[in-house]
């Protein structure tokens, strides 16, 4: 399921059927199309009436009747219970009109006749079987999506400085959640946000999803460093999960305008954006293994800092986008469609990567797939009111959204102009 929706196809759809100078023919397709779609059972009812009608002008007596039964049966896919036993009713009288007209014996006429109701009965039945399955699908639907609400909270459009947009899939479709993570939050230190990927899916997944959103929250809003962020979460994990669990993770912060701060722990490597509409990858200068396997590894992950001006945008993703294949076993292009789709709205150019993702792939992803894009607007833009970040503690000693880097071992600054290009590498 996609984090945002857009519903301005409902919108067109409705003004169209509403449209005066809409030919006869077309307002009469329409409304059966809406009688079909809210489980009137007109195609049962249209069967049956063929097969009399065949019965009626072929004058075959009674090989056409037994065929009578698969309109009830047919009624109980799409109808309830009074729907199948009406198209039972009718399939019956017909029935019996029919076979009074072909002059049949009377003990095979109720023979057929029987076999009509039995069939009508056994239908109802499931009629009422579908329709409590549906229900409880429903309510698990309904409880999967307020979990996901919960776990995934919506991002709005304008979060500190920067336009955001996410979209989110989950491969089971029904359940509407997955193994995959988002979170965008302000904090006293800049807007910080995390996308990840938990090993494995299903509840499991899902679990470990939620352990480690809830630490990334407390802790970005706790620790002025962002590689403290992901120590804490390191620290937890190793706790919590299994010697073959893990997380990859790309966690990123803006301390201070013009500059990004991003640690990738064995994740795919953002891809940013440039005014110029230039995309290129941002690759660890030193790769770290994924969150919960530091104790395997011994390595540390490494900060980078990189130039972030007023335009640039940075996409964050998980490998269900670039590891979606389509009919020819061929991976998807992401950074030649984020080139192609870039433009100043977040929102839109999110829209036509997930449209031209799902056209890949035939209509269904097979893994969890979230994306996540922000970009900083520039100056001579419009912006929305920013709302604004939460004050640090009194004990940090820092300002509210802006503190200076402290050195760290491993970190790798990038200052402006041939710097900047050596260390995002294409």
């Amino acid at each position: 399921m996609s984090q945002a929706r857009d519903h301005g196809g409902d919108h067109r759809l409705i003004r169209l059927c509403r449209n005066p100078v809409a030919s006869p023919g077309a307002s009469a397709r329409r409304r059966v199309a809406a009688q079909l779609a809210t489980g009137t059972p007109v195609l049962p009812v249209l069967i049956v009436s063929a097969i009399a009608l065949v019965d009626l002008v072929g004058g075959a007596g009674m090989i056409w009747l037994p065929l009578l039964a698969a309109g009830p049966a047919l009624a109980a896919t799409t109808c309830g219970p009074r729907g199948v036993l009406s198209v039972g009713l009718l399939a019956v009288t017909l029935g019996a009109m029919l076979g009074a007209l072909d002059g049949a014996p009377g003990r095979e006429l109720a023979a057929v006749l029987s076999a009509v109701v039995a069939v009508t009965l056994a239908s109802g039945l499931a009629s009422v079987l579908r329709g409590r399955r549906e229900r409880v699908l429903a309510a698990v639907r309904s409880v999967a999506e307020a979990a996901q609400h919960a776990l995934l909270k919506p991002i709005p459009a304008t979060v500190g400085p920067f336009r955001v947009a996410v979209r989110y899939s989950a491969a089971a479709a029904e359940a509407r959640i997955g193994g995959d993570l988002y979170a965008l939050v302000p904090t006293p230190y800049g807007v910080r946000l995390i996308v990840g990927d938990v090993r494995g899916k299903g509840l499991p997944a899902v679990s470990t999803a939620a352990l480690v959103l809830g630490i990334f929250r407390e802790a970005a809003y706790d620790e002025p460093d962002i590689l403290d962020v992901v120590d804490r979460i390191e620290r937890s994990l190793a706790r919590n999960l299994g010697f073959d669990d893990f997380v990859t993770a790309v966690v990123a912060g803006y301390p201070k305008a013009g500059h990004l701060e991003v640690v990738n722990c064995g994740h795919a490597p953002p891809l940013l954006v440039r005014e110029s509409g230039a995309v290129v990858a941002v690759e660890p200068t030193h790769p770290a293994p994924p969150l919960g396997l530091r104790a395997l590894t011994g390595e540390t992950p490494s900060l980078q800092v990189l130039p972030f001006a007023d335009g640039d945008q940075l996409l964050l993703y998980t490998d269900g986008v670039t590891e979606a294949r389509n009919h020819s076993r061929e991976f998807y292009p992401l950074a030649e469609g984020l080139a192609r789709h870039v433009s100043d709205e977040p929102s839109r150019t999110l829209t036509a990567l997930h449209d031209e993702l799902l056209a890949h792939v035939g209509g269904r992803l097979h893994d969890d797939a979230a994306l996540l894009l922000l970009r900083k607007p520039s100056l001579l833009e419009p912006a929305a009111p920013e709302a604004p970040l939460p004050e640090p503690a009194s004990n940090t000693g820092r300002g509210s959204g802006s503190y200076s880097l402290p050195p760290r071992s491993g970190s790798a600054a990038l200052g402006g102009g041939s710097e900047a290009v050596a260390a995002v590498t294409p």
